[in-house]
């Protein structure tokens, strides 16, 4: 695991870049595919980098302030004299 911390502090931008780009395309700057272990490796190197490098809206998985759908949604009131019954009105 100490082999991954010191590659990690060794990354530059450029070679930061180059993984971002490689997972996004699945593919080396060559066209070489990425094998699902180099995806998952250079996933978690970009992660890694990130925490240390990026502020925490710019980190690769941020969603923002999300809330709930049920708290984000503009809420109307509920016009309570519709569930009243009308005066002269049997029930």
């Amino acid at each position: 695991m100490s082999s991954f911390i010191e590659a990690i502090e060794n990354i530059t931008p450029e070679i930061y870049e180059n993984l971002k780009t490689a997972v996004e395309l699945g593919k080396w700057s060559d066209g070489r595919k990425l094998t699902p272990e180099q995806k998952e490796t250079c996933l978690g190197a970009m992660i890694a980098w990130e925490l240390r490098n990026l502020p925490e809206e710019e980190r690769t998985g941020y969603l923002g302030g999300q809330e709930c759908g049920s708290k984000s949604k503009n809420k109307t009131p509920i016009d309570s004299s519709l569930f009243s019954p009308a005066s002269g009105t049997r029930h």
